[in-house]
C-alpha cells in the first residue's frame, strides 16, 4: 500500500553577491548600510544571525523556545558569503555548520545544507569549462565547511540547461531544485504518455543523454511567492496553514509540499520573518500526520516514480528564460519607466571577449608548468578561500614536479588568480538590475579590471582597445554616465591597485601606529626595512624603505617612500624605486634638519627632486583608510566641541532648570546644546566595547526623560545592541551570571525608559540556555527569572534542579 504521509520542506537560498574589493579582498565601507559597515554586516544582523537563535512566542507574546531555524529547513549559502561569515561573524557561521550536523541526525543521515555553484553565474550562458569549475569549486568548498559530500546543488537563479545537469550528475550531485515553470512535461517512468507542466508535490527523474540521471524537485510557485510578496511572514500560523492547504486531500502517494525562497526574506526583507518561520515549523511539528523533511531524506524514502523533461535555458526569475542576463527582455528591478536594458548585450559580449583572451593567455602560460592547466584551475579552490603561505606551498608541491623560482611561483599564482577574476566577473547580479552604472555592475567590471591587470603582468598584452570598443556600445540610462566604456574609465579603472600603492597605504599607517615596522594591509604584508618618523606639533614626516608582498600572488616590491602630513586630511606622499641605501640615509638627515627647522619649502623640494615615481594624497586612500584618518581628526574636533558644549552647559544648566520650573521660555539654542551633549555622551557610552557604566547611563536617562528629548533611535539602537552583546561575551569569558543579570537588568530598564530597543537575540539565547542547563547557583534563581521575564521569556517547565 502506498505511503500517504504528508511531508513539508522549506528551502532558503541564502546569498549575497561578492562585494569585496578585487585587490584587497575586503569589503570597503558602504555608507548606504549605515550604521553598519556594509550590507553583509547589516543583513547578517537582520537575517542570518536571528535565524540561528530565533524565538518562538506563545499567545501572550512570551518566548517559549529559542531555535536554530537552519536545523529544520533545507538551505544553501553562497560560498563567497560563507567565506565572509567565517571571517567576520564566526558565531553565526558556526551555528550554520552546527545546524547541518543536527539535521543529519534528525533526517536519518541527510543534512539540510546543499551546495551552490560557486559564485552565482548563470550556468546556461557559461561555457562547459566554466560550468565544471563552478560545480567543482562549489562541491569542494562545501566539503571543507560541512565535512561531507553534498547531495544537492543550488543553481544560480535556478538557471538550467541539459549540459549543466550532466555536469551535476557527473559529479555525483543527486538532486537540484527548479521552478515549476521550468518543467516542460512529465510521465510515469517506463510509460509513453507525457503530461505538460508539473505536479510539484513529488520528485522527478531527469534522464540525461549520457545515460546518467538526476532528481529534480520543482517548488510550489504560489506558496513561494506568498512568502516573498503576500504577507505569509506576518503570522507563522497562517504561513503553516497555507502550506497545509497545498496537500491533495485524497493522495495516492506520499506528498512533499515544498517551497524555495530567498533566505533574506526571513528577517531582512520582512522584519521578524525568522520568528514567523520558527513558529510555522514549531506549529507543523506538533501535527501528527505531517513531518518536516529535507530533500535528501524524502528522496531516499520515496525515489522518483516519474521522469521529467526541462525547458532549456530557463530560470526562476526571468519569464524569457535567461534573457535577463544577456538582452533587453523587459525584466528589471527599479529604475525609471523609460529606462531600458539594451546595455546587457554589449556587457556580456565584452566580457565574453575578455574571457576568451584570458583563457588563451592562461593556457599558453600554464602549459609551460603543468600538463592540464584547467585541472589546476579546478584545484585552486584548495587555497584561495582562506589563504595562507602553508596552503600555497603545499599546493605548489603537490601539483608541480620541480622546484619553482620565486618569479615562476608569482607567474603561476597570477594566472590562477586571473582565472578566478574571470569567473567572478560573470556573477549574475551584474545584469539583474536596471542600470549599467549600478554598484552590482561596477563590481563585476572591477573583477574584469583586476583580470586585465594580471594578464598584463603575465603576458604584456593590451586588452583594452577591443574590450572598451565593445563596452562602448552599452549606453547608460543616465546621460551624464555616458557609455559602459566611460563608466569603466571613470569608476572602475581608477580602482586599479599596484604594490606601490599598497606601500603608500602602509606609509600612511605609519603616521599613527606606534609599532609600524611590520603591518598587514589587508591581504598584503608590509615590512619596513628602514623607518624614520619626525613630529612637529600636529605635523608628521615619515621616511622609509619598505618591502610589500602580496599574499595572493607572492609578488613583492621594494621601494622608498616619504609622507608629509600637515593636519586634517592634508598629506603628500611620494615614492622612489631607485634610491641606494647611502642616498636614502643622506636624504633622511636632510629631511630631519629642514623639518625640525620648520622649513617646509625645502622639505617639499627634497620630495619633488628625489621621490618622483608616484605621488599620493588623501584621495588615493582606500575608503576605510580615508574614514579612519578623518575619524582620527574629527574625534579630536568632536572632543573639543563637546568640551565647549560642556562648559556652556555647566554655566547654564541650573538656569535652564529654573526657567523650566517657572514655565519661562528657554532659548532654543541652549536646549539644543544640552540635547546634543547628552545624546553624544549616551552614544559614546553605548558604543564603547566595555561593560556598561550603569550610573552614567542612568544620569543621561534622567535628563532625557526630564526634558522629553526625542533621540535618534536607529543609531542608538545599533550602539545599544553592541553594548548588550558585551554582556554575552563577558559571561562566556568569566561565567559570572550574577554580574550579567545585574548589569543587564539595569541596562534594559534605562534603555526602555528612553525608547531604545536593542536586538536581544544573543542575550535571550544566553539566558534561555543558562536556565535550560541549570548553569547558575540557587542563590541567583530569583535574579535569573526576573531577567528572563524582562526579556519576554516564558520559563515554566524549563527549570531543572539547580546546583
Amino acid at each position: 500500500m502506498a505511503d500517504c504521509s504528508k511531508y513539508i520542506c522549506i528551502h532558503g537560498h541564502f546569498y549575497q553577491p561578492p562585494r569585496e574589493n578585487a585587490w584587497l579582498e575586503e569589503i570597503e565601507i558602504q555608507e548606504s548600510a549605515h550604521p553598519f559597515h556594509d550590507w553583509n554586516e547589516r543583513i547578517t544582523q537582520e537575517c542570518y544571525r536571528p535565524n540561528s537563535v530565533s524565538r518562538i512566542l506563545n499567545d501572550e507574546g512570551k518566548i517559549v523556545d529559542i531555535v536554530n531555524n537552519y536545523t529544520f529547513i533545507s538551505f544553501n549559502f553562497g560560498p563567497t558569503l560563507l567565506s565572509w561569515l567565517e571571517n567576520h561573524q564566526p558565531e553565526v557561521y558556526n551555528r550554520i555548520l552546527e545546524a547541518d550536523m543536527h539535521s543529519i541526525v534528525q533526517f536519518e543521515g541527510h543534512g539540510s545544507a546543499i551546495a551552490q555553484v560557486y559564485n552565482h553565474i548563470i550556468m546556461p550562458l557559461a561555457n562547459r569549462r566554466d560550468k565544471e569549475t563552478q560545480v567543482i569549486w562549489g562541491i569542494e568548498d562545501f566539503k571543507k565547511r560541512f565535512g561531507r559530500n553534498p547531495e544537492g546543488m543550488w543553481l544560480a537563479e535556478t538557471a538550467v540547461d541539459t549540459e549543466t545537469l550532466e555536469i551535476l550528475a557527473q559529479h555525483k550531485i543527486k538532486f537540484t531544485i527548479l521552478s515549476p515553470y521550468q518543467a516542460r512535461r512529465y510521465r510515469k517512468i517506463d510509460t509513453e504518455h507525457w503530461t505538460d507542466g508539473i505536479d510539484s508535490r513529488r520528485p522527478y527523474l531527469c534522464k540525461l543523454p549520457s545515460g546518467r540521471t538526476i532528481a529534480i524537485f520543482f517548488y510550489h510557485a504560489d506558496l513561494s511567492m506568498g512568502v516573498a510578496f503576500k504577507g505569509y511572514l506576518n503570522d507563522g500560523k497562517y504561513f503553516a496553514h497555507q502550506l497545509l492547504n497545498a496537500f491533495d486531500t485524497q493522495p495516492s502517494e506520499a506528498q512533499l509540499v515544498h517551497i524555495a525562497t530567498d533566505g533574506e526574506s526571513y528577517g531582512h526583507h520582512h522584519r521578524n520573518g525568522d520568528m514567523a518561520l520558527a513558529y510555522c515549523l514549531h506549529y507543523l511539528s506538533k501535527m501528527p500526520d505531517v513531518k518536516i523533511a529535507n530533500y535528501g531524506y524524502f528522496l531516499q524514502k520515496f525515489p522518483p516514480q516519474y521522469e521529467v523533461e526541462i525547458h532549456e535555458n530557463s530560470s526562476w526569475s526571468c519569464a524569457h528564460g535567461v534573457e535577463r542576463w544577456r538582452s533587453d527582455c523587459g525584466c528589471k528591478t527599479g529604475g525609471e519607466p523609460h529606462w531600458n536594458q539594451k546595455w546587457r548585450t554589449p556587457l556580456r559580449q565584452a566580457l565574453d571577449y575578455l574571457r576568451d583572451q584570458l583563457s588563451a593567455i592562461y593556457e599558453n602560460t600554464l602549459r609551460n608548468y603543468h600538463p592540464d592547466p584547467w585541472l589546476l584551475r579546478n584545484k585552486y579552490i584548495e587555497i584561495f578561500p582562506q589563504r595562507s603561505r602553508t596552503k600555497t606551498v603545499r599546493f605548489l608541491e603537490q601539483n608541480f614536479q620541480r622546484n619553482l623560482s620565486d618569479s615562476e611561483i608569482t607567474t603561476i599564482l597570477r594566472a590562477l588568480e586571473m582565472q578566478r577574476m574571470a569567473l567572478y566577473m560573470y556573477t549574475s547580479c551584474g545584469w539583474f538590475f536596471n542600470e549599467i552604472s549600478g554598484i552590482e555592475t561596477i563590481q563585476i567590471l572591477q573583477y574584469a579590471e583586476r583580470a586585465i591587470q594580471l594578464a598584463e603582468d603575465i603576458a604584456q598584452v593590451e586588452l583594452y582597445p577591443q574590450f572598451l570598443q565593445i563596452l562602448g556600445q552599452a549606453v547608460s540610462n543616465i546621460p551624464s554616465m555616458g557609455t559602459g566604456a566611460d563608466i569603466y574609465r571613470n569608476l572602475v579603472a581608477p580602482k586599479r591597485l599596484s604594490l606601490t600603492q599598497v606601500g603608500m597605504h602602509y606609509a600612511v599607517s605609519t603616521l599613527f601606529e606606534e609599532d609600524a615596522r611590520n603591518l598587514t594591509v589587508l591581504n598584503y604584508e608590509c615590512i619596513a626595512e628602514e623607518l624614520t618618523r619626525i613630529k612637529a606639533g600636529g605635523q608628521f614626516l615619515v621616511v622609509g624603505q619598505t618591502k610589500v608582498r602580496s599574499k595572493v600572488t607572492q609578488s613583492q616590491k621594494r621601494f622608498s617612500f616619504v609622507i608629509l602630513y600637515l593636519g586634517n586630511h592634508h598629506l603628500i606622499g611620494n615614492t622612489s624605486d631607485s634610491l641606494t641605501y647611502d642616498e636614502y640615509a643622506s636624504l633622511v638627515r636632510k629631511f630631519r634638519n629642514y623639518f625640525d627647522a620648520g622649513n617646509l619649502t625645502e622639505v617639499l623640494e627634497l620630495i619633488k627632486d628625489n621621490f618622483a615615481s608616484r605621488t599620493f594624497s588623501f584621495f588615493n586612500l582606500f575608503k576605510d583608510e580615508q574614514k579612519k584618518l578623518l575619524d582620527r581628526v574629527l574625534d579630536i574636533q568632536v572632543k573639543n566641541a563637546l568640551d565647549f558644549y560642556e562648559r556652556i552647559n555647566e554655566r547654564t544648566f541650573l538656569l535652564l532648570n529654573l526657567m523650566r520650573n517657572e514655565s519661562l521660555t528657554i532659548p532654543e539654542i541652549l536646549i539644543t546644546n544640552l540635547k546634543t551633549l547628552v545624546i553624544q555622551k549616551l552614544y559614546d557610552e553605548l558604543a564603547a566595547p566595555s561593560l556598561p557604566d550603569i550610573e552614567k547611563i542612568r544620569e543621561l536617562e534622567e535628563i532625557i526623560v526630564k526634558w522629553k528629548f526625542r533621540i535618534p533611535t536607529n543609531r542608538l539602537n545599533y550602539a545599544a545592541t553592541l553594548k548588550v552583546n558585551t554582556l554575552v561575551a563577558e559571561y562566556h569569558k568569566n561565567q559570572n551570571i550574577h554580574l550579567i543579570v545585574e548589569l543587564a537588568t539595569d541596562l534594559l530598564n534605562s534603555l526602555k525608559a528612553i525608547g531604545i530597543t536593542p536586538q536581544l537575540n544573543e542575550l535571550q539565547d544566553l539566558i534561555f540556555t543558562v536556565i535550560k542547563d541549570g548553569k547558575f547557583p540557587q542563590s541567583e534563581l530569583f535574579g535569573v527569572l526576573l531577567l528572563a521575564n524582562k526579556l519576554g521569556m516564558e520559563i515554566k517547565g524549563k527549570l531543572p534542579r539547580t546546583r
